[in-house]
């Protein structure tokens, strides 16, 4: 599946993952292949991308590798669209 995680600032991440795991407000859900549309509200925390990603070097700081092999990115708040396939997260 493709996300892209876009701040105010600029396009963080875009490209293809495996899984995708966020701080809902009701508490953290993964997103895999196919899953149904939604649009969620996400709450501070950490989005969790599963997969082999590249990260350009200018926001390779705001991303850390945790120790379940994933690539997180701390949020303070956002909003989650998921619609064939394609994830966009507006994070701030």
């Amino acid at each position: 599946m493709y996300l892209e995680i876009v701040s105010p600032e600029a396009t963080l991440f875009s490209g293809e993952v495996k899984s995708i795991a966020v701080p809902g407000i009701n508490g953290e859900f993964e997103l895999l292949s196919d899953h149904a549309p939604i649009v969620s509200l996400l709450k501070e925390g950490n989005v969790k991308i599963y997969g082999d990603i590249s990260l350009e070097e200018e926001v390779k700081d705001k991303f850390t590798t945790g120790s379940d092999k994933a690539t997180w990115l701390a949020i303070n708040s956002g909003t989650l669209e998921i619609n064939n396939n394609k994830v966009i997260v507006l994070a701030d």
